[in-house]
């Protein structure tokens, strides 16, 4: 089974700081760990809301809203690793998108790069990984025709070196949201109508059960404090 587990923002990434050598050490080893054992797919961290953009599709218009900002219905359906030369560019991608959808919010955060972090110095004109977020909408059904639409956008985004990963997420139904206080866990089952806390990292895993998931969370959530919430999703093989 593969899962999309998604940790949120908090005020010290928000505040845009730097993590800790510590918390470095201790995220690398646990994701070289998963690397190791073949389980881990995918991940990174996300830029404060200050670097993101926020785009709400309205009756064939696209409204953009730059941050800073704070979360409004942050339940992705889809996500969508982009890698782009500008901002701007990523926002072109994502009006196409969002335009096939038709209403809805589409939101685009950069990932962390390790010069972001500290970890190295910035290289010359480096490119722009972007994570995109389709906001999920319960009551919406793609029509024939729009996921036709959406597949012939995202083979051109491959074809261009834009898309490297493409995650279509199973309702929430099917998820688990858990909530960290001074490390004591509350689960809460879905369905869920919505998040008011922007995301701010992610990781792809290859586990074999949603009890193993939540297993691995609890020191996902160790390491990042003991005091936060995540998503757990299950990602759309089909």
């Amino acid at each position: 089974m593969r899962f999309m587990i998604m940790h949120k923002n908090d005020p010290h990434t928000e505040a845009g700081e730097k993590p800790g050598p510590e918390l470095m050490a201790k995220m690398g080893a646990f994701i070289g760990e998963h690397a190791q054992r073949g389980t881990f797919v995918d991940g990174a961290g996300l830029g404060r809301s200050a670097t993101r953009t926020r785009l709400t599709f309205r009756d064939g218009r696209a409204t953009i809203k730059h941050g800073p900002y704070k979360g409004e219905n942050e339940l992705p359906g889809a996500a969508l690793l982009l890698t782009v030369r500008t901002r701007e560019e990523a926002i072109g991608w994502a009006e196409r998108y969002g335009k096939i959808l038709g209403d809805g919010e589409i939101e685009l955060g950069p990932i962390n790069e390790p010069w972001d972090l500290g970890m190295m110095p910035k290289p010359a004109d480096p490119p722009l990984r972007v994570l995109l977020l389709e906001k999920a909408d319960e009551d919406r059904v793609r029509t024939a025709k729009q996921k036709a639409d959406i597949t012939r956008l995202k083979t051109e985004m491959t074809k261009a070196g834009v898309l490297s990963t493409n995650l279509e997420l199973k309702p929430s139904a099917t998820a688990k949201r858990l909530v960290f206080t001074n490390h004591q866990l509350r689960v809460h089952d879905g369905p869920f109508s919505e998040s008011k806390e922007l995301i701010g990292g992610f990781a792809v895993l290859e586990l074999p059960s949603m009890e193993e998931a939540l297993a691995m969370c609890k020191r996902y959530a160790e390491i990042l404090g003991g005091t936060l919430e995540i998503d757990v999703r299950l990602v759309d093989a089909t």
